[in-house]
């Protein structure tokens, strides 16, 4: 199938991850499209370009903890306010970097805090869009996309007067795929705050600076069209995938597919430090646990990808509560409960995701029903989430986290052990305990 289709889904991964509205990205895609139809970008560098719009935020969970940690606040509220500022005005950035410190903090210490980001400087900040611009660029080389794209969204922040971050390029130095991706990221969320006229005299605005001013003015030819920008309601799913190239589409075989989950998997493994590379070894345990069941090789297939992609809900939940070391309150329970459900949705946009959503959303229902999201008893659920939970508690108990080293593969059966039959299911868990001992 279109590899457009699946993309545009994921996107909204995303979305998520940065505080945006569902779409955004899309939206976004569907502007730098028609900016890029305007401008006269040569048909060679369409399709570049339209993948790397869709992908723009491929890094944003990269610096999700980092940022969270600085400014002791929810990342995806700091980078949803951040994109609605112009941050590189004092009088703006300054008022606005108060408002993120601390927030629910006393003001002595909000201060203390400002005066500690200010003296690391803007090294500190340049660091962390340097992780976010590189790892978006990595994502993008996993899908087996052209060099562009990655090019481009390494640049995405950069600005035409070399004002950005993290490299000062400027003016032609910057891929115009990255302009465009500039220019039209910043225009699609002062639509959805604002309206399009107010967009757009904020991209006139910042013409010559943040802006490319040819790219500007191919944007404002558009102001009248509002046809055009009615279109751009909703997720813009199935709108933007018309504006793929239609002579130079890319389709996506089962390689394809697996180097997608394998790319977000690494998105949403980056969100935390807590947890390292857990997608990829819930999938290597899962697949273990298929073996020795003797599972098909289309189940098995399937089962890899649910637990590649089982945690894609986390990417909605906020640092604070993902990284906090103390117990949580039940308000930030509550949200950490919604992650499966957010998983879910996520992959039911996806068609040849779609047959395994439920399940993927799974992962921490119980057999006595006591599970979350749906709460859902045994006879309700099917082999795949009972794979997934018993892998997805093993590798989390033997895997190194910052704040202690993994347990030994036994002793984390036997912590397992006491809620087989409750938590988990005594087949599954049975196979668990053989898959491990042949691995030894």
């Amino acid at each position: 199938m279109r590899l457009s289709e699946i993309i545009s889904g994921l996107s909204y991964a995303l979305d998520v991850t940065e505080g945006m509205p569902t779409g955004h990205s899309a939206r976004a895609c569907a502007i730098g499209m028609r900016v890029a139809a305007v401008a006269g970008v040569p048909e060679h560098e369409l399709s570049s370009l339209y993948y790397a719009l869709l992908l723009k935020d491929a890094g944003c969970s990269a610096n999700a903890a980092a940022l969270s940690e600085l400014f002791g606040s929810d990342d995806r509220e700091f980078k949803r306010a951040r994109k609605g500022t112009d941050f590189r005005a004092f009088r703006v950035k300054a008022p606005a970097a108060f408002r993120s410190t601390l927030p629910d903090a006393p003001l002595p210490a909000r201060v203390r805090r400002l005066i500690s980001i200010a003296r690391r400087g803007a090294e500190t900040t340049e660091a962390l869009y340097t992780v976010r611009c590189e790892r978006g660029a990595e994502i993008a080389r996993m899908i087996e996309l052209p060099e562009s794209t990655a090019q481009a969204i390494r640049s995405l922040d950069e600005h035409w007067d070399g004002g950005g971050t993290p490299y000062g390029l400027r003016g032609d130095q910057i891929p115009l795929a990255a302009r465009i991706m500039a220019l039209v990221g910043v225009v699609e969320v002062h639509v959805a705050m604002a309206g399009v006229d107010a967009a757009l005299d904020v991209a006139g605005e910042r013409s010559g600076t943040w802006f490319d001013p040819s790219l500007v003015a191919a944007l404002l030819t558009t102001r009248g069209d509002r046809e055009f920008w009615s279109s751009l309601h909703g997720d813009a799913v199935e709108v933007v995938v018309g504006y793929e190239p239609a002579d130079r589409a890319l389709l996506a075989d089962d390689a394809g597919l697996d180097r997608v989950a394998e790319a977000f998997a690494a998105v949403v493994d980056a969100k935390s430090p807590f947890t390292g590379e857990h997608s990829q070894g819930v999938a290597r345990i899962a697949v273990s646990i298929a073996s020795t069941l003797g599972l098909d090789r289309e189940a098995t297939r399937d089962l890899r990808r649910a637990a590649l992609l089982h945690d894609l809900g986390k990417l909605g939940v906020s640092n604070l509560i993902l990284d906090k070391r103390d117990r949580l309150d039940a308000a930030e329970w509550a949200e950490i409960r919604r992650h499966p459900e957010l998983t879910e949705r996520i992959l039911a946009r996806i068609p040849p995701f779609r047959a395994f959503a439920t399940d993927a959303g799974a992962h921490h229902e119980r057999i006595d029903g006591r599970g979350y999201h749906r709460g859902v008893s045994g006879d309700q659920l099917g082999w795949m989430p009972r794979i997934l939970a018993v892998a997805d508690v093993f590798e989390a108990l033997t895997a190194d986290r910052p704040y202690r080293a993994g347990l030994a593969a036994g002793d984390a059966l036997d912590v397992m052990r006491p809620d087989v039959g409750t938590a988990f299911s005594a087949e599954h868990f049975a196979a668990l305990e053989t898959a491990v001992t042949t691995r030894g």
